[in-house]
């Protein structure tokens, strides 16, 4: 057999593996919570080696859907969506120019969504954090160090929505490879003044606790950041 044959049926194999332990989850066989049988036990029920068991199990932990507990055991997760979701993002921060184009289209749906929920049901210590994380993002010039601050200010506008999964799927679309090529770049052309502003607007809708507001500052702010790295970055023949 060939190395490329042998590969391809590896690969089949995990996949039906894959398959048939999310069924097991699926139909309540495996619930959350529980520990899998031996690895050599669940390998001779499905038939397979106990080397692809252990990459599907892998697959599926880098997903979510397993946990495996190191002299323990593998156990199915608690399948929390926001779990879920926060596993995926790992995997969509790595996309390529077009899927960049598409994160900014999640962004533009998901954020003005979440800022315009947490204008409902933010307390007062979450604004006064968001005050202090501002007046921290105003004394930074490094882009790595601005890329944090700003999602972690996101980020907690998002928790401050009360939705630990569209907090998660927030997280997910945030793109921290490609914030920090777009937070350089707005260092380099000195226009950091104008993202503080943005932020300042979104602060001030969510202390007058208005969803509108807070939805047209975070939807000016996603779109016009996106309009200015196109025109200053992909035509330069970069990509964002």
């Amino acid at each position: 057999m060939t190395r490329t044959a042998e590969s391809t049926r590896t690969g089949s194999v995990v996949d039906r593996v894959i398959g048939a332990l999310v069924a097991r989850v699926e139909n309540g066989e495996f619930s959350a919570g529980e520990r899998l049988p031996p690895e050599a036990d669940l390998a001779a029920e499905l038939d397979v080696s106990r080397l692809s068991l252990r990459e599907a199990v892998r697959t599926l932990a880098g997903a979510g859907v397993l946990e495996v507990r190191r002299g323990d055991g593998t156990f199915v997760s608690d399948l929390r969506p926001d779990r879920l979701v926060r596993a995926s993002g790992t995997f969509l921060d790595l996309v390529g120019e077009h899927g960049v184009a598409e994160l900014f289209e999640c962004r533009r749906v998901l954020e003005p969504g979440a800022t315009a929920l947490a204008a409902t049901r933010i307390d007062e210590a979450a604004l006064e954090d968001l005050q202090d994380r501002l007046e921290h993002m105003r004394g930074l010039d490094d882009p790595e160090r601005l890329v944090a601050e700003d999602l972690d200010f996101h980020a907690a506008i998002a928790t401050a929505s009360g939705n630990a999964t569209l907090a998660s799927l927030t997280a997910a679309v945030a793109g921290r490879t490609a914030r920090v090529r777009i937070w350089r770049a707005i260092v380099e052309h000195d226009v950091l003044s104008w993202t503080h502003d943005q932020h300042v607007a979104i602060l001030r809708a969510l202390r007058a606790r208005d969803s509108l507001a807070a939805w047209t500052a975070a939807s000016t702010h996603v779109v016009e950041v996106e309009e200015w790295v196109r025109a200053h970055l992909t035509t330069a023949g970069g990509r964002p």
